[in-house]
């Protein structure tokens, strides 16, 4: 599947105020957690909340979700709580702990590192080795990314023809997979990388991990990109961005 659909610009969550943070949740989880689990939601984090009661950032069906267990631990509530002026409360604060949370999942997925590694910027994109797009990308924040500026850590996935998985997997399990991962780049236009015919059990874990959080972000095609803009806010853009919005994502070239 390729980003035939027109690019857009689009916030993800914002990052500005903080709320008193708690560690992630601990297992087991309160009965109304594990039920709301069961439905389909994924806890992330929690929080102290107001009125006693403990608040937890979730994702369900790809989209950030607020639950309110109760000070018993007997009840949860999802949606937002309203403060005396009717406003969502401490809005900036939730946002903060469902960017925190997301950019933490795409740091601990299996990336390829493109650029240097202490690079001022760093962007992350689901990749396909078919997706043309995602070369267009890739030649794109070539003046960015050879200039020290910005590290693109693709984040490997095979969807888009029968041998992506082989070809991503060429590429990941590679003793140098960056290297390997230049190389096909470059090579996109005659095919790239040779796809393994049998791909080991340890990449195709990889790949089905990488597979999973590219859902649980919501993202069905590539390039699908997460960045922080110059504010610190969390962005992201769903295929090859158009030279109009290459500075707003890469920085100042």
């Amino acid at each position: 599947m390729t980003a035939t659909f027109r690019n857009w610009l689009l916030p993800l969550l914002v990052l500005p105020l903080s709320l008193p943070a708690l560690a992630a949740p601990a297992k087991p989880l309160p009965a109304p957690l594990r039920a709301l689990e069961q439905q389909g939601y994924e806890i992330l984090n929690r929080f102290a909340a107001p009125g006693g009661m403990t608040g937890y950032a979730a994702l369900y069906l790809g989209r950030p979700q607020t639950i309110y267990l109760t000070a018993d631990g007997k009840q949860a509530i999802v949606g937002a709580m309203l403060d005396g002026k009717g406003q969502a409360w401490d809005q900036a604060g939730l946002d903060k702990q469902f960017s925190q949370a997301l950019w933490q999942q795409l740091e601990g997925s299996f990336w390829i590192a493109d650029g240097d590694s202490k690079a001022p910027r760093v962007l992350y994109a689901f990749t396909d080795p078919n997706c043309p797009y995602c070369n267009k990308f890739w030649n794109d924040a070539r003046p960015w990314v050879n200039a020290g500026k910005v590290q693109i850590r693709h984040i490997m996935v095979g969807i888009i023809k029968p041998d992506s998985p082989g070809k991503a997997a060429a590429i990941l399990g590679d003793s140098d997979p960056a290297a390997a991962f230049d190389r096909h780049e470059r090579q996109h236009a005659s095919g790239g990388v040779k796809p393994l015919a049998a791909i080991p059990p340890a990449v195709q874990a990889k790949l089905d991990s990488n597979h999973r959080l590219m859902e649980r972000f919501g993202a069905f095609a590539t390039p699908m990109i997460f960045f922080k803009d110059e504010k610190g806010n969390m962005q992201k853009v769903q295929g090859a961005p158009p030279a109009s919005s290459l500075r707003q994502i890469l920085g100042p070239r």
